[in-house]
């Protein structure tokens, strides 16, 4: 974990949960950790779901986002449910080289933020990740547009690899969440001690083994 529950204070002016999900492989963590530190490494997939803070600066506001990997393995699909609720940001992520994680988005992960998302007004967006193989393109970046646009989702390609556009997903994201009133009210003061709140339950279970 990048920070505990004793580090996060009142040093920014709102707070947004964000949600990475997709199929396994992707590049989930590798888009996050490049976000996160600059840096990226072969990481091994995500056991059941993990989070990160990262601070930065858009429009004048400081934000504080906290960000959750989760797994895209089947059998850790259960365990996820539970971390959709109070996302104000979803990014749907797929390989652009492996036509099933983007067919996967629309036939498994679109239909879980459906049953699963408890705030109609979160701002979603699709992620077509590794543009750095381009010789190995198996999803045009007009499919891309075409499917965010009937998911009525933000939409980008970049690469964790390279870093090409992995600032401005979560930016971009950031600012669009900053254009909704109701999300706005939720990054608030308000906002924050449910989040937290969360996050302690959420730790609990994790500790009692529920990702074994």
């Amino acid at each position: 974990m990048t920070a505990t529950i004793g580090q996060i204070n009142s040093s920014y002016d709102l707070l947004f949960k964000i949600l990475l999900i997709g199929d396994s492989g992707v590049g989930k963590s590798s888009l996050l950790v490049s976000f996160i530190s600059n840096v990226v490494d072969d990481l091994a997939p995500t056991i059941g779901v993990d989070f990160k803070i990262k601070t930065l600066t858009v429009s004048g506001k400081k934000l504080k986002l906290t960000i959750w990997d989760t797994a895209g393995q089947e059998r850790f699909r259960t365990l996820t449910s539970s971390y959709y609720r109070g996302a104000q940001g979803i990014i749907l992520v797929y390989d652009v080289t492996r036509r099933e994680t983007f067919t996967n988005l629309f036939d498994v992960w679109a239909k879980e933020v459906e049953l699963y998302s408890n705030n109609q007004d979160c701002v979603k967006m699709l992620v077509g990740n590794k543009v750095d193989r381009e010789s190995e393109r198996a999803v045009t970046r007009e499919e891309g547009i075409a499917l965010a646009k009937e998911l009525g989702s933000l939409f980008l390609e970049c690469s964790a690899k390279t870093r090409e556009n992995v600032q401005n997903c979560f930016e971009e994201l950031a600012l669009k969440i900053m254009e909704v009133p109701s999300l706005l009210e939720e990054g608030s003061t308000v906002g924050k001690r449910n989040i937290l709140k969360q996050k302690q339950e959420q730790q609990t279970q994790q500790s009692g083994g529920c990702c074994s």
